[in-house]
């Protein structure tokens, strides 16, 4: 299996403190791995790391063997393109309402689509998520979970063949969550490679090939879903790690 995202010997500092350590791992593509691991032990400033949204103090992040911190605008739009971001706190535009945050990626990356085109996307799009009030209003009038389906909206638009989702479905009931967890194997099964951070050991044991355990900014271990499903300790201690 090919790798889509190599981390070489990272290392991370911020605030005077030091929260990835020498770190390497590479993410196979096509699959779905899972960090997991306490509070504070590091995993979604690794996420970060991984989409190229933070740059490491050491080490560099390829992308399909591309440094993303020295891609030129050209390169680094079609790697935007291609990878999208669902964030804990959903990051949505405050100064622009749903309709204009949903096409923003549209207009960006498929600058030849017609008005009407993206508004079918938009449409089929927040159909699937579960989201039924209007799209002319602004971020603050949603809930935390309204927020985060349309994140998740968001990052579905240009149909990314990799997918980083942290802490995606906190917030849902359990009907909009599975949607969502519905919507990521979809993907999946057309290719795309997906890498995610949750506390919920369901969604973990549902989606993730791969398991990484992440403690105090190093990777503690590295399974497999085969492993996790065939082994009742370990699986309890999974989830006792994730809440330490």
């Amino acid at each position: 299996m090919s790798c889509i995202v190599e981390m070489k010997d990272i290392s991370f500092s911020a605030q005077n403190r030091r929260l990835v350590r020498s770190l390497s791992f590479h993410f196979e593509e096509g699959k779905t791995t899972a960090l997991i691991g306490p509070s504070g032990s590091g995993k979604s400033t690794v996420l970060k790391l991984a989409a190229g949204l933070v740059t490491p103090n050491e080490g560099e992040v390829l992308f399909r063997g591309r440094n993303i911190a020295r891609m030129g605008r050209q390169e680094n739009l079609m790697f935007r393109r291609e990878a999208a971001v669902v964030f804990q706190d959903s990051a949505l535009w405050e100064n622009q309402n749903l309709f204009q945050t949903l096409e923003l990626p549209l207009r960006v990356h498929f600058p030849a689509m017609s008005k009407a085109e993206r508004e079918r996307r938009i449409e089929s799009v927040v159909t699937e998520v579960g989201y039924k009030k209007d799209l002319g209003i602004r971020p603050a009038l949603l809930s935390m979970g309204e927020q985060k389906l349309l994140a998740f909206a968001r990052a579905m638009m240009c149909r990314p063949q990799l997918l980083y989702l942290d802490e995606w479905t906190e917030s849902l009931d359990q009907g909009a969550a599975q949607r969502l967890v519905n919507m990521v194997k979809n993907l999946k099964n057309r290719g795309a490679s997906v890498i995610f951070v949750s506390h919920d050991i369901q969604i973990i044991r549902d989606l993730a090939d791969i398991v990484v355990m992440i403690l105090e900014g190093q990777i503690f271990l590295r399974l497999t879903k085969e492993q996790i499903d065939g082994d009742d300790d370990l699986g309890r201690y999974i989830e006792k790690g994730m809440a330490t």
